[in-house]
């Protein structure tokens, strides 16, 4: 394939990117053929991962095929799902086998070849910090390895597992986050098990966790959730236009009172459960009570909140809860293994520390313009970027996958200086426009 890149042993470029997870692969992908914009992209890991602690098997997207790292940008690009496909000579086989959603390992495996494939993109390199030399009117990016300068940065290192003060001094072998739930949910037969989080993780490992056979299988799985039911995402067709450019750039213009509402609204949009994960879920409860007559495994509790997770007095650990509609009860849960599906937060940006002073913010986030560049008091042709890092400001669709080439086209555009075209608006109306204006002849 042919194709323009940076020369060998190039210091300085248009663009750095620090971090490689699907947002900044996205950019990458697209700059990759754009001899105009040398780039360099940067990641600590020694090789691409992309939750692949919780990659368990039959997991399933929650988007669609298209909403790859191009498509929805270029769809000419050699980086498509499609390309993949046809690179590995299974296109027909993919076809055949009709899959109602895409297997996520088998996108997380486009995402790894897709990184492989760019030689921009380097692993196993530490960015250790950011500057700015005011002088030359460059960035200064330093690694473990060198230090490179752009004229442009963009940070893309995504989000870390979060798990709430109760928990997270206590985290081990008998109590962890989800991410590590492949290397740390062996060996649970006969063991009480209690699964915190109603979203989509939760719903995989409690799951897998009653689909073990024999030995395998624990003696109690309990799933305790905030939300008041196990709730289905939404994947509608007119909730599915929140995932769309036109609303990501209303959502922007909203006052951040009114964004943080909507956020809170819609949240099953983007952190449900998937229906077919729910229907498997009942049925495995059903054969389990019914025909096999497993009445103690299961335990499902929505509507509660766990304020504490305390050593037992005898072995493992008891968890207390608060049932969200009774705020005077208190119930409390034997566990041998307590697995934390809390969800993820932005991953620290320490690296920013030499520009901090610098750079605007909203709350804890960066302050971002209409093309995802942080407002700072440096000169306008020169930014900084923050990609998968401004729920608050761009909605919830900041972290799905689902604007991901959108995004990346946005600042690949802002850094030639032009704008592509976009794809046209939502049938939804959702600001208010001016009525026409009558006129009247006398």
């Amino acid at each position: 394939m042919a194709h323009e890149s940076f020369p060998p042993g190039a210091t300085h470029f248009r663009c750095v990117g620090v971090g490689v997870g699907p947002a900044n692969l996205s950019l990458a992908s697209l700059l990759h053929c754009r001899p105009d914009i040398p780039n360099l992209f940067l990641d600590r890991k020694e090789s691409f991962s992309w939750h692949d602690g919780q990659q368990i098997p039959g997991t399933t997207l929650q988007v669609s095929q298209f909403k790859d790292l191009v498509s929805l940008a270029d769809p000419a690009s050699p980086f498509s799902f499609l390309a993949y496909l046809h690179e590995k000579g299974r296109v027909y086989h993919f076809l055949n086998a009709q899959f109602d959603d895409v297997p996520r390992l088998e996108f997380r495996n486009y995402l790894a070849w897709a990184s492989r494939r760019n030689e921009n993109i380097t692993f196993g390199e530490d960015v250790r910090d950011v500057a700015f030399d005011d002088r030359r009117g460059t960035f200064t990016v330093r690694t473990d390895r060198r230090t490179v300068t752009a004229d442009n940065v963009v940070v893309g290192v995504g989000s870390r597992p979060w798990v709430p003060p109760q928990g997270a001094d206590q985290l081990g072998p008998t109590q962890f986050h989800v991410a590590d739930y492949l290397n740390a949910a062996h060996d649970l037969g006969g063991k009480r098990v209690v699964v915190i989080g109603g979203g989509q993780s939760g719903a995989e490992a409690f799951l897998d966790l009653i689909s073990r056979a024999g030995r395998q299988l624990p003696r109690r799985v309990s799933w305790i959730s905030r939300r008041q039911n196990y709730f289905p995402i939404d994947d509608s067709p007119f909730t599915n236009d929140y995932y769309m450019p036109s609303h990501a750039d209303y959502f922007y213009a909203l006052p951040r009172e009114r964004r943080q509402s909507l956020n809170a609204r819609n949240i099953l949009t983007s952190d449900g459960i998937s229906e077919s994960t729910l229907r498997e879920i009942y049925q495995s409860i059903y054969v389990h009570r019914f025909v096999e007559g497993n009445e103690d495994l299961v335990a499902l509790h929505p509507g509660r909140e766990v304020f504490d997770v305390s050593p037992a007095p005898v072995t493992g650990w008891e968890v207390s809860a608060r049932h969200t509609g009774e705020s005077e009860s208190v119930e409390k849960f034997d566990a041998d293994v307590v697995v934390w599906a809390t969800g993820y937060r932005p991953a620290a940006m320490d690296f920013l520390a030499p520009l901090a002073h610098r750079l605007e913010r909203e709350g804890d986030e960066l302050r971002v313009d209409e093309d995802y560049a942080v407002r700072w008091d440096g000169p306008e042709d020169r930014r900084i970027f923050v990609q998968n890092g401004v729920r608050g400001q761009r909605g919830l669709a900041d972290p799905n996958l689902s604007l991901n080439a959108w995004r990346s086209r946005r600042i690949a555009d802002r850094m030639s200086g032009v704008r592509g075209d976009e794809q046209l608006a939502s049938f939804i109306e959702w600001s208010t426009k001016p009525a026409p204006q009558e006129r009247w002849s006398a």
